[in-house]
């Protein structure tokens, strides 16, 4: 199990920022060697693996990204820890698998549980260090006061509080009917700090989303430009329904959707203007991911995951495995692509790494990256990753074997996807145990596992190691090293 004790050896073996920045001029070094680097990290959701250009990117131009990917690192097996939004979103600021910490699925408005207090977060863990922290965009760990951002080591939040379709709106904008599920969902409201400032009413309120966290993150940028800083964007799009503004409605030849993606890139692109501008460029980490594969039974209002089986809900690669991009000059080289595997949950440590500051007191599961993504040839910081669900345990790799336990799961195939922001219906796929090459079979076509009995078995004890640790519903196992979530009262 990748836990705390081999993320601390890691962190000890990790080299200071002097012996990297040799690309770095001197005046650079002596401008930035007294100041620890920015940290930006900006998440999409429900963005598929293809929907960026350097990934495969059709319909639609995203040369901010591209231009990221040229100038730093194109992350090829990059994962979420669970294709579903606040799982996601938890293990990214944790550092740990969402079962460990107790997050399953998609939290729903008023729920009573939300991200513990007890947990330390990458904002919390950057206040030690003297970091100005904020979050703009869409949050999802919980929405009573006690489970949001500012009780969490963010210094600012502006944004949702959860997924923009959780409101009282039907598909085509209207208020929906008291029949309709979307009637029971209370007000959709605009947060600034702990407290509403304003209700997202209308598509016309939606499409506004993107500019409003870009100009705020920008604001930010320029406010803390003499401070090290956290910025944390949460895009709420492209994840439905789906809104853009006037600058970019129309001008894809993909649709609706299209127009979506252009405008996110946009948004990278003032944020990148905005470091270069203050004289930030060169001390900055920047990472772009998405949350999880996309909702294809939205359709045209969907994204792509490309050659992956699958998308968002499910554990195969098409809803699992993300585009991930990161630029830092001077510690990333320009224009590599790394194909080992890495995670959201691999992002704390590895920043506890590059500030050298401590982990959280409490076991995690992510493993330090830097070494990846400063291209060392022989770097291997992750061996194995496990693909869980809702609890249940689906799959588990290691190296470029990928093995599913029998499992059902929600599936696009079979089924005809929604159109124009109305939803299609699911079907329920079901497999049993099975292997999968990951590099010759991408899209998970050919189960080998009778020709490899001795990866299976191997396998099997990785699954064994995850169920100890993580726990099982499907098996009804406890697992050791599950704690609780935030709960009201």
């Amino acid at each position: 199990m990748e836990t705390n004790n081999h993320t601390r050896r890691a962190f000890i073996k990790t080299i200071g920022l002097g012996a990297s920045a040799l690309a770095f001029s001197n005046a650079d070094f002596q401008k930035y060697s007294d100041r620890p680097p920015n940290i930006v990290i900006v998440l999409t959701d429900d963005q598929g693996y293809a929907d960026v250009g350097c990934y495969g990117a059709k319909g639609f131009e995203t040369p901010t990204l591209d231009r990221m990917a040229s100038e730093g690192v194109r992350f090829t097996n990059f994962y979420v820890s669970q294709a579903v939004c606040s799982a996601s979103r938890a293990s990214l600021l944790t550092g740990c698998y969402a079962e460990r910490v107790g997050i399953h699925g998609a939290l729903r408005p008023f729920s009573n549980i939300g991200l513990s207090p007890d947990e330390e977060t990458i904002a919390q863990m950057l206040k030690k260090k003297g970091y100005a922290t904020g979050i703009f965009g869409k949050w999802h760990l919980g929405d009573y006061k006690e489970f949001l951002p500012l009780q969490h080591g963010f210094d600012e939040f502006f944004g949702l509080p959860y997924s923009n379709d959780m409101w009282p709106v039907d598909y085509d904008g209207t208020p929906a009917a008291a029949d309709k599920k979307q009637s029971k969902y209370p007000p959709l409201m605009l947060m600034e700090g702990n407290e509403p400032v304003s209700e997202i009413r209308s598509l016309d309120d939606q499409s506004k989303l993107t500019t409003m966290y870009t100009e705020r993150a920008v604001r930010f940028i320029t406010k803390n430009k003499n401070t090290p800083f956290l910025l944390y964007v949460p895009h709420s799009m492209p994840h439905v329904p789906l809104g853009v503004s006037g600058k970019f409605k129309g001008k894809s030849t993909q649709g609706l959707y299209g127009d979506v993606m252009m405008e996110i890139d946009w948004s990278m692109s003032e944020i990148m203007k905005a470091l270069s501008a203050n004289g930030l460029d060169k001390n900055t980490l920047v990472v772009f991911v998405s949350d999880n594969g996309p909702w294809l039974n939205f359709g045209n209002h969907s994204g792509s995951a490309g050659p992956l089986r699958e998308g968002k809900g499910a554990m195969w690669e098409g809803g699992a495995r993300v585009p991930c991009i990161m630029r830092w000059p001077g510690r990333i080289p320009a224009g590599t692509t790394c194909n080992k595997i890495a995670s959201t949950i691999d992002l704390l440590p590895t920043i506890a790494a590059i500030v050298n500051t401590s982990l959280p007191e409490k076991p995690i599961d992510g493993v330090n990256m830097l070494p990846l993504m400063e291209g060392k040839k022989n770097a291997h910081p992750r061996d194995s990753f496990y693909f869980y669900y809702d609890g249940e345990l689906h799959a588990v790799r290691q190296g470029a074997w990928k093995l599913h336990v029998p499992h059902s799961y929600r599936s696009y195939r079979g089924v005809e996807p929604g159109k124009d922001g109305y939803p299609g219906s699911y079907a329920t796929g079901t497999t049993g145990l099975a292997l999968y090459d990951l590099e010759k079979d991408i899209g998970e076509t050919t189960n080998i596992a009778a020709e490899h009995p001795g990866v299976v078995e191997r396998l099997n004890v990785l699954v064994e190691q995850a169920r100890g640790e993580l726990g099982d519903t499907l098996t009804k196992r406890t697992g050791r090293g599950v704690r609780p979530p935030g709960k009201r009262g």
